[in-house]
């Protein structure tokens, strides 16, 4: 349906990834077949409504060819239920979705070779079978009975209005009656931005609401950066960055500054930032730790060509890797199919997890250790 998938550059694969390679190909042929079979959709939309149906299905494909590509079924299903949820808020019914993902699949299968073919039916049938028992909306992320519920409702609403001033003041009372600063990032900070980005899902906001509540939040969270820095350093140096094209930098950001809070030495590098660079930044740290963050499924393909390419680099004591974001942990193995060292659901457990890669004696399995 025209309009309604958030643009996502396409991902980048270690091998060539059939799904991908054809994208332009294969959303075409379904879009044909859906106009030939609803006749309503082209009267509805228009050969202009043709053309955005044929993007929105180039973006399913990329969601599936990342689940493919992993063997991961449950990464499509997870986005079939994101998907449901979308349509829902602009008055898609199930029905149409589960038959737009019948074509998919019949379309893909037909036109890749057999081993593709077989993950591919798997993935789309692990759709399938799951949509009916999805929910037609998220839960809320900010709760009232939650640690500074209040706080963050506060928050949230102010963001939305617009008023940074008064999400800033809030922010420095809170800190001023003692909330600590990992208080600060877990309760506030990201359940607010989390609400947010559903109420953008259900079309209840616009994406300009979503991006003024991230800007707002980084610049307040630089408020707060005497404390995080007043950690006394123990000699240790990380380097944090989320693969090119994604638009949610702000929970790796946390992270380096959950490791500064550890007396960590940490290095951002935001998003799109070339693997050469990032390997040069490495070097020049001299950091034990890479975390490495991506928080949408059809990111996951970026995440193993960056582990890739510092695996492939010559070093003395190559750096830990690990990683983070939403893909991971609807998948508990995924870390290990990128390449990585271990995986981390959290910013306060990736310096767990950190400090214990780095240790003397590296635990068989905790919590994704390898």
């Amino acid at each position: 349906m025209p309009g309604t998938v958030r643009p996502i550059p396409g991902p980048l694969r270690i091998a060539s990834n059939p799904i991908v390679d054809r994208r332009e190909e294969l959303a075409r042929a379904v879009v044909a077949i859906q106009f030939e079979r609803w006749p309503a959709l082209y009267a509805r939309y228009g050969e202009a409504g043709r053309e955005r149906c044929v993007e929105d299905v180039g973006f399913h494909l990329l969601y599936l060819a990342e689940a493919v590509a992993s063997d991961s079924p449950a990464l499509f299903r997870e986005y079939v239920a994101w998907v449901k949820i979308l349509f829902a808020g602009i008055g898609i019914p199930d029905e149409e979705l589960g038959e737009s993902l019948e074509i998919l699949r019949d379309v893909v299968v037909a036109r890749v070779d057999p081993a593709t073919a077989a993950r591919t039916h798997a993935c789309v049938e692990e759709g399938l079978s799951a949509l009916p028992g999805l929910p037609r909306e998220a839960p809320p992320f900010v709760r009232p009975d939650a640690p500074l519920g209040a706080l963050a409702r506060s928050y949230m609403d102010a963001l939305l209005a617009g008023d940074r001033r008064r999400a800033a003041a809030l922010v420095t009372e809170a800190t001023a009656a003692g909330a600590t600063v990992p208080d600060l990032y877990l309760h506030v900070f990201q359940p607010a931005l989390r609400e947010i980005g559903r109420l953008w899902q259900t079309r209840a906001i616009t994406v300009a609401h979503e991006h003024f509540a991230t800007a707002a939040t980084q610049a307040i969270m630089g408020q707060l950066y005497p404390a995080i820095f007043a950690a006394e350093r123990r000699g240790l140096s990380m380097v944090a960055t989320c693969v090119g094209g994604e638009q949610h930098e702000i929970g790796i950001r946390m992270v380096a500054d959950f490791f500064e809070m550890a007396g960590w030495d940490s290095h951002y590098l935001g998003a799109n930032t070339p693997a050469s660079s990032i390997v040069h930044a490495l070097r020049e740290r001299n950091a034990q730790i890479l975390a490495v963050s991506a928080t949408i499924t059809a990111h996951v393909g970026r995440v193993a060509a960056l582990v890739a390419a510092v695996r492939a680099e010559p070093w003395e004591r190559p750096p830990q890797v690990l990683v983070g974001g939403y893909p991971f942990n609807l998948v508990p193995d995924l870390w290990r199919t990128v390449g990585a060292d271990a995986f981390a659901p959290g910013a306060q457990e990736a310096v767990a997890i950190a400090e214990r890669l780095i240790g003397p004696a590296v635990p068989d399995r905790a919590a994704g250790v390898a």
